[in-house]
């Protein structure tokens, strides 16, 4: 017998924009989004079908899953049986850090190379970082050395490889405006006026942003609007206030924006971090 779909998130106690998805699904798909944290899983039962960066992947058990924060994805199960996967999000502000002094040179928007991975060593880091929140470990040494060594074996990994060799290098032009959008994203944003910050005519500004990261402007705010709204939501912020505070119409709309990326509504989602 099937059982539901289930998406549990744990933030860390300890370590900031941390957070862990347990889930389960069978029949629930993952619509195109991206998250502005690097994102870390491992499939445990059944099997992830997803799609990312321009080809089809198949993770199955003991596979890992891993995008980098930008970067366009879906996902949904691929058989019958349930799917049951962890996910560890890490913010760049937080991963960043570990990354360099772990020897990665050029830390900031570092690229990791390939959605789907098989290292053993790297998967047990992740699910012991997952248990240690999970459980609410009151040991923060433990939770930032766990960090600090998943991030030298990702240093291990790719620290002699050149990102700009196989990833699209990051145009400056491009991080401008993906920053002016961070900062207004409260704001009735245009794309003539996003253009105009980078002194880029309309669609030459969209062509070129599309290019760097994967989706258009009006998806990338729509989608950063979204994850500012869930920082507020695990914030304790009034419901009503977050719908109308990032341009959503009505909470039923923020629940149809919301749930196809992150698997349940936003009231379901603030509540696990109420009732923790």
């Amino acid at each position: 017998m099937k059982q539901g779909n289930q998406f549990q998130y744990i933030q860390s106690q300890h370590l900031d924009q941390v957070t862990v998805l347990q889930a389960q699904m069978n029949d629930f798909s993952y619509s195109k989004h991206t998250h502005e944290e690097y994102s870390f899983g491992v499939t445990l039962t059944g099997r992830q079908d997803f799609f990312a960066s321009g080809a089809f992947h198949r993770s199955l058990p003991g596979d890992l899953i891993v995008f980098n924060p930008g970067e366009v994805h879906d996902g949904h199960s691929g058989v019958d049986d349930t799917l049951q996967y962890r996910m560890l999000y890490v913010h760049p502000d937080q991963l960043e850090p570990m990354l360099s002094s772990a020897g990665i040179k050029q830390s900031k928007n570092f690229q990791i190379i390939g959605n789907l991975l098989d290292d053993p060593l790297l998967r047990q880091h992740i699910l012991n970082i997952s248990m240690l929140i999970e459980n609410k470990s009151e040991d923060k040494m433990q939770q930032e050395c766990e960090l600090h060594q998943m991030a030298v074996r990702i240093a291990q990994r790719y620290g002699t490889h050149s990102p700009d060799s196989q990833k699209p290098k990051f145009d400056q032009l491009m991080l401008q405006a993906r920053d002016y959008i961070h900062d207004n994203l409260q704001l009735d944003m245009s794309l003539d006026e996003i253009a105009q910050q980078v002194h880029l005519s309309k669609y030459h500004f969209l062509r070129m942003f599309r290019q760097q990261f994967g989706i258009t402007p009006h998806q990338y705010i729509l989608n950063c609007r979204i994850n500012r709204a869930r920082e507020d939501l695990q914030s304790g912020a009034s419901l009503d206030d977050v719908v109308f505070a990032y341009g959503f119409t009505d909470l039923s709309h923020f629940n149809r924006r919301f749930k196809p990326i992150y698997g349940t509504t936003p009231r379901a989602y603030q509540q696990h971090f109420l009732s923790s």
